[in-house]
């Protein structure tokens, strides 16, 4: 049985994505979650190219990896007969990796347009770079630059070029879909011929642009190669690199293939999201395997299936890659939704059908006027206390003003008045803010303190706004969904009106009355029945 060996190349070519920017620091960071997820080699940067790249190596000479190896990345030589002084070359070597990668042209277009070179000049730049290297106690990775490109035009002169990458004695050569545009089945042809007429390791790197890298990449792997390329999040220059979070649950997981080192999958979820994180993107919630809601289900059907066998809608267990089952509460649930949801929340519904078909109906009704519970489970969790009779509101807002005005530069000024009841008490307060949002929080915030002294710790981090109905102008409803954090844990909570200003006070109510009944430990004073 082969092998497979793991490279990611998230801290080279995943930096080459749009508005991806990594400082020295940040990629160390992502290199030691790798390294402990179990990746094989590390491909740190192109020292020859930026200084930045140049001062990761020269820290990551003060890292102890557990079992990964860094690589430096590079191009052959800029002439055939100038191997010997060759800038790039040289900065590959002070890089002082056990491994270099260095790439070459295997298409002849590339060759003779981009470098100027006929096809004997190629092969004798290609091996003598890969040479220089070898000679010099590193193990040569060889990128075949748009091998499948090449091998589309002419089978012969890809063939050779990877084959002079073997004479100079490349450890492993590495056949790429740098265009990301060809078909599993041609990968799967190609592949096979040139494991036939290349007897040496050969490995798999392509790209996404046809949405297809995953699939390239598992071709390539039954035709039989046993180096494996991609990223985390499949980041990378245009449509993205094969994403590593795909890629690897399938080959050890549905493929039974073994790997090199061990790949701990349950940690796959958590690298995802740290790697999203460090560079500043957003995740994808839809990501396979490793995304929010790929275990997500919604429709009512799907969701009393799944409590019966959860074969029935998850191609594996959630956990096997460190991602969890989530039920979606909508104007799609049913029954089953409802239950499953109170009982992830601990609220005992006893088998009470008429209060799950009466949640049902208010949910349907509550969502065609435009919230959307799905986003916001704090209010969720709350609507389902209200209907039962059992929750208790903290405060109430007896009276409420924003005031917005404008001096003569334009500038505004923002201040909101409160008056709040908690329980016999009466809290008149005003506050200031940046904007009616700001301000309705800090006066709320600042009326409760005195009976609430936590919601100190209480922050809003996320505030977005959706317009519902766009042709009625400045009648239209709006959807605010508010995302909290008290430090420890976070929830978001909605609301829903035609003012803005109500449907925040609706959403930052629920925010609030949230953390306080979870901080009091609401659910064992009121037993949830």
């Amino acid at each position: 049985m082969n092998i497979l060996e793991i490279f990611d190349t998230t801290l080279r070519d995943g930096t080459q994505g749009e508005g991806i920017n990594l400082s020295v620091e940040d990629k160390l960071k992502i290199a030691l979650k790798l390294d402990d997820f179990g990746i094989n080699i590390l491909e740190g940067g192109w020292p020859g190219s930026n200084l930045k790249d140049k001062e990761f190596f020269k820290q990551a000479k003060k890292v102890s990896l557990k079992q990964a190896e860094f690589c430096a990345f590079g191009s052959t030589a800029r002439f055939p007969d100038k191997v010997d002084s060759d800038k790039n070359l040289k900065a590959l070597l002070d890089a002082e990796t056990p491994i270099i990668t260095i790439f070459g042209k295997t298409w002849s277009l590339h060759s003779e347009k981009c470098l100027g070179l006929n096809e004997h000049e190629n092969l004798k730049l290609i091996e003598e770079s890969v040479s220089y290297l070898e000679k010099r106690d590193r193990r040569v990775i060889f990128d075949a630059e748009h091998f499948f490109d090449g091998y589309k035009e002419s089978p012969s002169f890809a063939i050779k070029m990877i084959n002079a990458a073997k004479n100079g004695g490349a450890d492993t050569i590495v056949l790429c879909d740098t265009n990301g545009g060809s078909l599993p089945s041609f990968i799967d042809a190609a592949t096979r011929d040139a494991l036939k007429k290349c007897n040496t390791q050969l490995g798999i790197h392509v790209h996404n642009d046809g949405g297809l890298a995953t699939a390239n990449t598992l071709a390539a792997v039954s035709a039989g190669v046993t180096h494996v390329q991609g990223t985390i999040n499949g980041v990378g220059e245009r449509g993205g690199n094969a994403s590593l979070g795909s890629i690897l649950p399938n080959l050890i997981i549905k493929m039974n293939e073994a790997t090199k080192s061990k790949i701990d999958l349950e940690k796959l979820t958590s690298l995802t999201n740290f790697v999203y994180d460090v560079m500043n993107l957003r995740s994808n919630d839809q990501a396979p395997f490793v995304g929010k809601s790929s275990f997500a289900h919604k429709g009512g059907i799907h969701v009393s299936a799944v409590m019966k066998d959860s074969k029935m809608y998850e191609h594996i267990e959630p956990s096997l890659v460190g991602n969890t089952q989530r039920v979606l509460v909508s104007d799609l649930s049913g029954k089953s939704n409802i239950k499953y949801k109170a009982k992830e929340l601990k609220i005992d519904l006893k088998d009470n059908k008429e209060l799950a078909k009466d949640l049902v109906a208010h949910i349907k009704k509550m969502e065609y006027k435009g919230y959307q519970f799905e986003g916001a489970e704090a209010s969720f969790e709350l609507m389902v206390l209200r209907k039962k009779g059992v929750f208790i509101p903290y405060f109430d807002v007896v009276d409420s003003r924003v005031n917005v005005s404008y001096d003569q530069l334009g500038e505004n000024k923002t201040d909101a008045t409160l008056k709040v009841k908690v329980k016999n008490d009466i809290e008149h307060t005003a506050a200031d803010g940046v904007g009616p949002v700001d301000a309705l929080n800090n006066a709320l915030r600042k009326a409760l303190l005195r009976f609430y002294p936590n919601l100190k710790k209480v922050n809003l981090t996320d505030y977005k706004v959706r317009v519902l109905n766009e042709k009625d102008g400045t009648q239209a409803k709006v959807r605010v969904l508010i995302e909290s954090s008290d430090g420890e844990s976070h929830w978001s909570t909605v609301g829903v009106s035609e003012n803005i200003i109500e449907a925040t006070w609706q959403s930052l109510s629920d925010s609030f009355n949230y953390h306080l009944m979870k901080k009091d430990n609401y659910e064992k004073r009121i037993a949830y029945v």
